[in-house]
């Protein structure tokens, strides 16, 4: 298994109240953190703010360090071509074999689109698409 291909994001905690994601923001931009790509669910108390950064395990201890409760979680960056085909590929792949998908979020960046997944074999996942001819990014491409 190609360990390249595990992208570690970042899960912000952020409490769903007027001003606190604004908050959140604010400290990334002074500890110079540059994001390339993030994702904002809620629920009725809470959001989490899922990101894809530059310098993962650093910026963990800055925000930490700020007091922000956030957690790093692995994923998986799927090279798209077409939205719908490229999703359906992957989640027939990993049906198939027994992989759940918890939850993704689709980008599209200057030169790649991706679709970034979170599933609960995160190794046997990167092998399942690999051996499918499914391309994955690694941190250096996203």
């Amino acid at each position: 298994m190609d360990e390249s291909k595990i992208i570690t994001q970042l899960s912000i905690f952020v409490n769903n109240e007027p001003g606190r994601l604004a908050n959140v923001c604010k400290i990334i931009k002074s500890v110079g953190i540059r994001v390339r790509a993030f994702n904002l669910a809620e629920s009725a108390e809470f959001g989490i703010l899922r990101a894809i950064v530059e310098n993962p395990d650093d910026s963990f201890e800055k925000l930490r360090e700020k007091g922000i409760i956030i957690r790093k979680t692995d994923i998986i960056a799927i090279a798209v071509t077409d939205a719908a085909d490229s999703f359906f590929e992957a989640a027939d792949v990993l049906g198939n074999a027994g992989v759940n998908i918890e939850y993704g979020y689709f980008y599209t960046g200057v030169s790649d689109s991706v679709l970034f997944v979170r599933v609960d074999d995160t190794e046997k996942a990167v092998d399942i698409l690999e051996k499918a001819g499914i391309r994955l990014l690694d941190d250096a491409e996203i």
